[in-house]
């Protein structure tokens, strides 16, 4: 093959697509019957999809792009388009700079979702991506965003699947992403939620709450009622739900954007306000900041799982 056909291939793969039609809980396999949180989450995934598709046709101004979605979904806008950025940076053997350029400007705000992004190709089974380099401790979102491609591809049964394999470290990052993508899956049915969780193995269990809190305060879709349920639920996996939900006020604080429904979560879980929460995750990354381990991400979830439980 030519030089110039290598070029032309790369192009078009880089120039790759998505339908909307992949959001459509239906064709999934999810819940459908719970309207209102349905809608919520499938205006996320569509944001997703959308933010892929506006970096796979128009790289040069992404950022630009990425603008115009609603500030409380850009966030899902920025995870699809990293998951574009890493494929771009894969086709062309490391050397487009891609991930790298998505977190400059505009794209600072978002680094959780730009991690997470990163790793939905790995989830897929394709390309055999492996972990993009840099981000410190965000750098291991990437098998959370593996395990939530894993499951909105393969539904619960990809998440039984998981959870019932040997534990690792990197699985437990992964059933983390499990547990988000339940959220979805169960259009965050608080006794679905439960039943399941309480049928998986008793390792799976915090991660899959720890998701399930990420979920629960970035994503949304329920009411005070709900999230009281959740907290409730999760029995002694609290700690777990706590830290989930500090990674998503997290996210949402340094966005500059806090929808309500994260405010809320904030509260109900964590009983503080999304500014100390917020400061939270950076108080237990002390010390680790500049480490790209996948162990030192660990004790940094285990640090915010250790937060003062009479709140």
């Amino acid at each position: 093959m030519s030089r110039t056909s290598r070029s032309q291939r790369t192009h078009e793969w880089v120039a790759l697509t998505l339908p909307e039609s992949m959001a459509d809980f239906r064709r999934r396999g999810f819940r459908t019957d719970r309207y209102e949180t349905r809608e919520v989450l499938e205006q996320h995934a569509r944001s997703f999809l959308g933010g892929f598709n506006e970096a796979a046709t128009g790289w040069r101004d992404v950022h630009e792009r990425l603008a115009e979605f609603p500030a409380d979904e850009r966030g899902f806008a920025y995870e699809g388009a990293a998951m574009h950025a890493r494929f771009r940076d894969v086709v062309r053997l490391g050397r487009g700079g891609a991930v790298d350029h998505l977190l400059r400007g505009p794209g600072a705000g978002y680094p959780h979702l730009v991690r997470v992004g990163t790793g939905w190709w790995r989830g897929m089974g394709r390309l055999g991506v492996r972990p993009a380099r840099g981000g410190g401790l965000l750098r291991w979102l990437s098998e959370d965003g593996a395990g939530f491609a894993e499951a909105f591809f393969g539904g619960a049964r990809a998440i039984g699947k998981r959870c019932a394999g040997p534990p690792s470290a990197r699985w437990l990052a992964r059933v983390a992403g499990h547990g988000r993508a339940l959220w979805f899956v169960e259009s965050g049915d608080v006794e679905a939620l439960h039943r399941f969780v309480a049928a998986r193995p008793p390792a799976a269990r915090g991660p899959l709450w720890s998701g399930i809190g990420l979920a629960c305060a970035y994503a949304g879709g329920v009411d005070d009622a709900a999230r009281r349920a959740v907290v409730e639920a999760s029995g002694p996996h609290l700690g777990d739900l706590r830290q989930g939900v500090a990674f998503a006020v997290a996210a949402r604080h340094r966005a500059g954007v806090v929808p309500e429904h994260t405010g809320a979560a904030a509260w109900q879980v964590c009983g503080a306000g999304p500014d100390e929460v917020s400061g939270w995750t950076d108080v237990a990354a002390r010390g680790l900041e500049a480490r790209e381990d996948i162990g030192a991400y660990l004790t940094w979830k285990s640090r915010l799982r250790e937060l003062p439980q009479d709140r």
